[in-house]
C-alpha cells in the first residue's frame, strides 16, 4: 500500500521526465506500439492513456511493453478503473478530480496518482491528505495560468501538472510558473496523424514539445 507522500514523490519523478505528458485518446490498439515508440523517441517517455475508449486497457498493455516508456492511465473515476488499469500495466494514474473512494483505491493498489484539482479548496484538501503533486484541470476553462499562479502564492507546497486546453501557444505560460512541474497536452498526438500512421510527424511534434523549458 502506497502512502500519499510516496505517491506524490513518485508522481513528481514521472512529471520531471519531460515538460509535456502526452494525453492520449486511442481507438485502435494496432496503433499503440508505434505511437508510443514515436513519442518516446521524440523525448516524451511519460504517457497518459485516457480510459475514454473501449481499447484503452489493451492500449496500455501494448504501450507498457515499449522500452523507455512510463505508461499511466488517465480518466480514473472508480476503484474498478484503478484495478483494471493496474492489471493492464499502468504504473501511474491521473484523475480529473478526486474522491476519498478513488484515493483509497489508488493507495491500496500502490498506484501513484495525479489527483485533479481546480480550486484552492480542492488543492488544500488534497494537500491535507498528503498529495503535494496534483493535476490542475481543466486548466484553461478553470482560469488558465493566471489562476494557477494565484493558487501558488498561498499554497506553494503543491506543484501541478496543468491539463485541459494546454497548447503550443500557451504552454510557456504554464511551464514558467514556479508551481508547475510539467503540463499535459494532446497536441503531440493529433488524431489525424495517428489515423494516417504518420509516426515521423508525431515524433517531430514530441521532439518540439520536449524542448520546452520548465
Amino acid at each position: 500500500m502506497i502512502t500519499p507522500t510516496e505517491a506524490s514523490a513518485r508522481a513528481l519523478e514521472i512529471c520531471q521526465l519531460a515538460p509535456i505528458v502526452p494525453v492520449l485518446v486511442v481507438d485502435d490498439v494496432a496503433t499503440a506500439r508505434p505511437l508510443a515508440e514515436a513519442l518516446i523517441a521524440g523525448g516524451l517517455p511519460a504517457l497518459e492513456v485516457t480510459l475514454r475508449t473501449d481499447a484503452a486497457l489493451e492500449v496500455i498493455a501494448e504501450m507498457a511493453k515499449v522500452e523507455g516508456g512510463v505508461v499511466g492511465a488517465g480518466t480514473l473515476l472508480t476503484p474498478e478503473d484503478v484495478r483494471a488499469a493496474k492489471a493492464a500495466g499502468a504504473v501511474f494514474g491521473v484523475s480529473p478530480g478526486a474522491t476519498d473512494i478513488l484515493l483509497d483505491a489508488c493507495e491500496e493498489q500502490d498506484m501513484p496518482l495525479l489527483p485533479g484539482a481546480a480550486s484552492a479548496s480542492e488543492a488544500m484538501r488534497l494537500l491535507e491528505r498528503g498529495y503535494t503533486v496534483q493535476k490542475f484541470f481543466p486548466a484553461e476553462a478553470a482560469g488558465g495560468a493566471a489562476l494557477l499562479k494565484a493558487i501558488g502564492s498561498p499554497i506553494p507546497q503543491v506543484r501541478f501538472c496543468p491539463t485541459g486546453g494546454v497548447s503550443p501557444q500557451n504552454a510557456d505560460d504554464y511551464l514558467s510558473l514556479s508551481n508547475t512541474v510539467c503540463a499535459g497536452g494532446s497536441w503531440v498526438a493529433p488524431k489525424k496523424l495517428i489515423d494516417a500512421g504518420d509516426w515521423a510527424g508525431i515524433e517531430e511534434l514530441a521532439r518540439e514539445a520536449s524542448q520546452l523549458k520548465v
